[in-house]
Parts: C-alpha cells; structure tokens; sequence
C-alpha cells in the first residue's frame, strides 16, 4: 500500500515537472526582448548598488584621500569603537530612531484612515478632487515645504494668528526654538506632505476587495462605520503588512533634507540625524573623515537589515503577509 501511494506520488512529481517551463537556448531566444531589458536593470543594480559596496572597506582604515585604499593604515573597528564611544552619536541614534518610528507611525494610521474615509466618499468628482489636492505636496521639493513650514510658523505666521485670534496664546511663540515641538513638527511636515501619495495604494487594494462581501454585511444589517472596520479594514490587512515591512527598514532613515533646513542652535540636540552626522564628519572640511562616516553608514544598514529580517520572521511566525 505505501509503495503504490509513493509510485503515485512521484507519478504526479513528474507531470508536474513535465509541466514546467523549461529556460531553454530557444526559450531565451524566443523572449530575447524581455531578456535584454532585464539585463540591463541587473547590470545597472549589480554597478550603481553592489559595486560601490567596496567602498566600506574604509571604514576599516584610516582612509586619506592623498594615499588611497592601498596606501591608508589598517584601524580594524577602531572607528566603530569611537562612534560608540562618542555621545553625539549615540545622541543622534535617539533623534534618528525616534523620528523615523514616529513618522512611520503616524503616516501608516493617517494614510490608512485617509483612504477609508475618501473611499466612503460617493460623489466621483468631489473624491478625485480631494485625492489630487491631496497628494499634490509630493512633488514639492523639501525647501519649499520648510520655506511653507517655517512662514505658517514664524511670529506673524497663520498658526499664531490663529492661536491668539481664539484667545490661546496672548504674544506670539516661537515654535521652531521650541525642542520639545520639533519631532512633532518633523511629523506634521512628514504626513502633510505624503499622506495623499501614500494612501493611493491603500485606495487601489480597497477596490479589490469582493462588493458581494459589502452586500452580506449590508443584509446582516452593518452600518457604514461596521462596513469599514469588519470589511475595509481586514481586506486591508494584507497590503498594510507588506507596507508595514518594507517601511520597517526605513525607520533609520528619518529624513535628512528636512532635519538640516529647520534646525537651528537651539533645537540642534533633537534635530541631528544620523544622516547629518555622516554629512559633518565625511564632507565638513574640517573633519573630511571618510572612515568614519563610512562607518556610521554601514551602521545604519545593518541595522535597517535587521529590522526587516526580524520583522519578517515575526510576521512568517504568525502567519501574516511577508517579504520573503
């Protein structure tokens, strides 16, 4: 009995293998178009992102740019033990990881609820409207968006003339000399800026979603707020954990353009990123330490790996959307 069930079983292996396509000299030949065109994306990845990876051996020397590669001295990880060793690093570790979890956060739940609600919406042309003025502000460049920032909270901006016109503030405040306000206004920037662009996807994978499941939740009597939660919400649910993976890895990457051009001496201790530090040891002319901020760099990708490696893991473990 259990020979013939293992004969049947590779009987049925070799169909299926039978059925397979198999990556012949004519197969190749046949799609020669789409094998050119992805060739050059595997040559332009294996130049532009592996090739350059060769640089982090500096970050093992005492890189000077006179003597090369070859002619710098060997420092082992002595530039890694400085980093940790040096506070303002450690400093803007905890600037870097707080923005980056707070603005993927944030923009995570507001997209979401953003894309229910302009799906709820059932006038076309008012939804179209509110989508494109929505996300508009993408394609801003960082300057004007910190030049917008910076006015609407200046002395004589909106924000103030709003507050002391409702009798909240009596004189106007400095908000961007304010430490304690600057995450919250490295957020705000963050999800005005991106919200619309980040809820197209949860509008397209809203549309997917079977209408027959809407209709049996209409006859079992739901309302519009219970059609959002047990409909919307759980047909979301597969493309909110792939986006959630992949932004897991950018956690470190909190921003740089927009840290750099609303920081200022007092908020300085809260602005810095790890970004900015490698920009002030490795092209400031008065530290020009390639070595180090090398370092820093494979620091950080390191650990943007192990966010999304573990994270994977957790969501393979409870049987939720992944990677890989």
């Amino acid at each position: 009995m259990e020979n013939s069930t293992s004969l049947s079983k590779k009987k049925k292996q070799k169909e299926i293998d039978v059925n397979k396509p198999q990556l012949t000299v004519k197969e190749l030949k046949r799609q020669w178009i789409l094998v050119v065109i992805s060739a050059v994306y595997v040559i332009y990845g294996i130049v532009f992102y592996y090739l350059p990876l060769a640089g982090w051996i500096i970050a093992f020397q005492d890189f000077k740019y006179a003597k090369g590669i070859g002619g710098s001295k060997w420092v082992g990880l002595g530039k890694f033990k400085f980093l940790f060793s040096d506070n303002k690093f450690l400093m803007v570790i905890r600037n870097t990881f707080a923005m980056g979890v707070l603005n993927l956060v944030f923009s995570t739940v507001v997209a979401i609820a953003f894309a229910i609600l302009l799906n709820e919406v059932k006038n076309k042309y008012f939804k179209k409207s509110i989508q494109t003025i929505s996300y508009l502000p993408h394609f801003l460049s960082w300057i004007i968006v910190v030049a917008i920032v910076s006015d609407a909270l200046s002395s004589t901006g909106i924000i103030n003339e709003l507050l002391m016109k409702v009798g909240i503030l009596k004189t106007p405040y400095a908000f961007r000399a304010d430490p304690k306000l600057f995450w919250g206004i490295v957020t705000c920037s963050h999800l005005w800026k991106e919200t619309g662009w980040n809820a197209i996807i949860y509008l397209a994978a809203i549309t997917s979603i079977d209408p027959c499941l809407y209709e049996s939740a209409s006859i079992d009597g739901a309302g519009r707020f219970q059609k959002m939660l047990y409909v919307t919400l759980p047909g979301l649910r597969p493309t909110i954990m792939i986006l959630l993976l992949m932004n897991i890895g950018n956690v470190l990457n909190a921003g740089f353009e927009l840290q750099y051009l609303l920081t200022n001496g007092l908020v300085q201790n809260v602005s810095r990123t790890i970004d900015i530090y490698i920009l002030d040891w490795a092209l400031d002319a008065r530290n020009l330490d390639y070595s180090l901020g090398t370092a820093a760099g494979i620091f950080k990708t390191v650990v943007s790996m192990t966010f999304i490696v573990g994270s994977n893991y957790i969501a393979k473990k409870r049987g939720d959307e992944r990677l890989f």
